[in-house]
């Protein structure tokens, strides 16, 4: 099955935060099919805390969205995440944004991610690596939902000082 997942660390060496993660990935038998850009982003909700680096990444697992979910969360456990404020600052976090077409609302999984349509961050590295993609709820491709989104977070490239 084909997946959508977002990236976001704001804590310690972000970008290798980024890059340890999609290794882990690899390591359990999810394969990374591409990824976007990364994008340095300005908090949202919680807004006194660093600036996130943020990836999006198309991934492919014989996994089912709940034992995905299940993965993702021992990575973020492994790599140092620990329950903290809500929004607040983390090692890293990986949301399950989209996978395929299946729409998925329980307790513990919403998929499509509910926020997707709301959020710079997501949307901007999306549209960068899958355009065409449509959300399943909303029946627009993820250029379009990029193009209307009234987020007014800061979202630029990200360069590491050399």
């Amino acid at each position: 099955m084909k997946y959508f997942l977002c990236f976001g660390s704001n804590l310690g060496n972000r970008r290798r935060n980024l890059h340890k993660a999609l290794n882990l990935l690899e390591n359990k038998g999810i394969h990374i099919i591409q990824t976007s850009s990364i994008y340095e982003t300005q908090p949202v909700d919680l807004s006194s805390q660093a600036w996130f680096l943020n990836q999006v990444g198309e991934v492919k697992s014989g996994f089912n969205p709940e034992k995905l979910l299940s993965k993702v969360q021992e990575i973020e456990t492994e790599m140092g995440r620990k329950p903290s404020i809500p929004k607040g600052p983390r090692i890293i976090d990986i949301d399950i944004l989209m996978a395929e077409d299946r729409i998925i609302q329980t307790e513990d999984l919403k998929i499509p991610h509910p926020r997707l349509d709301k959020r710079n961050f997501v949307l901007f590295p999306f549209a960068e690596i899958s355009p065409q993609t449509i959300h399943p709820v909303f029946k627009k491709t993820i250029r379009r939902l990029a193009q209307e989104c009234t987020d007014q977070a800061v979202i630029q490239p990200y360069h590491p000082e050399q």
